[in-house]
């Protein structure tokens, strides 16, 4: 089997369901989360098994589920049967308290930086911003379900959360923006 179709070769491009432009909002969200799943991938491969194997494990599981999710973002059926659960926001709100519990407390924005894992992460982070801002305007124009819009919101956080823990376990201090004010109470 030849990994080349021919097909979008005028620029369109296949749902599950019917077939789009390459620049539908759709492909434009679930082609961010395919992004984000690469970044991901990179992360994983730059963070120490030694002191961040349970990181490496929830950002693999995480991988699994954004493949999930866009799946989910291609399905324009009648009556599609969706993947992303309720359960994956409540691990990933789990995996948020305990790592901004272990990392030090920080009161305003810190620098993206530190490790070179935690660096990724923090890309990964912004990307999945994008992901967010991509979803959310599809949603505006089409039915997303709540899920996905909550997933990839809290997805964001996690990132953060991530980030610093990993740069925490490192050894690495986050470099705090330098701001006349408190952002996190």
């Amino acid at each position: 089997m030849k990994i080349y179709t021919k097909k979008g070769d005028k620029g369109s491009t296949y749902l599950i369901g019917r077939r789009v432009e390459k620049n539908h909002l759709r492909v434009e969200a679930y082609g961010t989360v395919d992004e984000l799943n690469s970044f991901i991938g990179r992360a994983i491969a730059n963070l120490s098994q030694k002191t961040c194997s349970d990181v490496i494990k929830e950002l693999t599981e995480i991988q699994h589920q954004l493949f999930d999710l866009g799946a989910d973002l291609a399905n324009v059926t009648e009556s599609p049967s969706y993947k992303t659960k309720e359960i994956y926001i409540d691990t990933m709100e789990k995996a948020i308290d305990t790592y901004w519990a272990e990392a030090p407390e920080i009161k305003t924005f810190v620098l993206p930086g530190g490790s070179v894992g935690a660096s990724d992460l923090h890309i990964c982070r912004t990307v999945a911003r994008r992901a967010e801002r991509r979803v959310f305007a599809c949603a505006k124009e089409e039915s997303i379900p709540d899920e996905i819009i909550k997933y990839i919101n809290r997805l964001s956080d996690y990132l953060f959360a991530a980030a610093r823990v990993v740069n925490f376990r490192d050894g690495n201090t986050d470099i705090l923006y330098r701001s006349n004010h408190d952002v996190f109470k």
